[in-house]
């Protein structure tokens, strides 16, 4: 896949929440996340599709209910992806907040390799 036709694919399953989709189809088993931050939550690398998956099934658990999510169209540079992901959602005893961030990711060789969030 070229990187336009992943980042078309990518936004499909993020407007969806459909993040596990997404990893199993389109990222490099030894893909890396990184986060702005440490967080009692999560790690600020987790590395390898498996424990990004793990990651991935952690972030839902803490969800009560989504009520919306929304993605910019992407933008692409090279072999790199970006856009914005904008959830509304009831997060398990802290209640209803908004969260945007811009997600970065980098392709290689017709997978996601790495992603990057900043808030």
């Amino acid at each position: 896949m070229t990187t336009q036709e992943i980042a078309t694919r990518l936004a499909g399953f993020c407007a969806k929440g459909d993040w596990e989709k997404a990893q199993r189809e389109l990222y490099a088993e030894d893909a890396i996340s990184i986060e702005p931050e440490e967080s009692p939550a999560f790690a600020k690398e987790t590395k390898g599709l498996t424990a990004i998956i793990e990651k991935g099934k952690k972030f839902d658990s803490m969800v009560e209910e989504v009520h919306n999510i929304s993605v910019s169209e992407p933008l692409i540079g090279g072999n790199a992806i970006a856009m914005v992901l904008n959830m509304d959602m009831t997060m398990k005893e802290r209640g209803r907040m908004n969260m945007s961030e811009l997600c970065v990711y980098v392709v290689k060789d017709g997978k996601i390799v790495s992603e990057q969030f900043f808030m």
